[in-house]
């Protein structure tokens, strides 16, 4: 799904991000709920970027990606942490590109995320290229979602890669 996000840059670079897990819903300009094999999931695409919720029987867990105001956890590049019988895994990257090269990765992502049953975009006016991306699946009894945030003006993508689910046993 993609969507025209009506609301200027919040989180205006990369560096503005910040992670935090476990906050309560903020307002979202634009959402979608997905039922995946039991698991509720809640796509939220907010003003200063994204938000997940995920309900499932063993538990809820709640991430948030944004400009956070007062949050002094900046943008990690992995976090691992239990949340009840869960595991939480978290990753992020930013990519720097050059403007013709950025023009085309946010094209790419637009287009694979916009026709993904699983997946919301919102796009911010003045740029064809500022936009959020979310795009969820459930493998191997895991929910898994990524996201990319775009700054068009600086040539930054931020790329984050999470999964969560009940602790698979390593094959002897």
């Amino acid at each position: 799904m993609l969507t025209t996000l009506n609301t200027a840059y919040t989180d205006t670079r990369a560096a503005d991000l910040a992670w935090a897990l476990g906050r309560e819903p903020l307002p979202a300009l634009a959402t979608l709920d997905l039922e995946l094999a039991g698991a509720k999931l809640q796509l939220r695409l907010l003003g200063a970027s994204h938000q997940v919720l995920l309900e499932e029987e063993g538990g809820s867990c709640s991430e948030t990606v944004a400009c956070i105001s007062g949050s002094s956890t900046p943008l990690p590049l992995g976090v691992a942490e239990r949340i009840g019988a869960w595991e939480y895994e978290f990753s992020a990257r930013v990519e720097a590109l050059s403007p013709g090269s950025f023009a085309g990765r946010a094209q790419e992502l637009l287009a694979l995320v916009s026709e993904h049953p699983h997946g919301l975009a919102g796009v911010f006016p003045g740029s064809p290229h500022a936009f959020t991306a979310m795009l969820a699946q459930r493998r191997d009894g895991q929910v898994r979602w990524r996201t990319w945030h775009a700054y068009p003006q600086d040539g930054q993508l931020v790329a984050t890669y999470t999964k969560v689910g009940v602790r698979v046993p390593a094959a002897l």
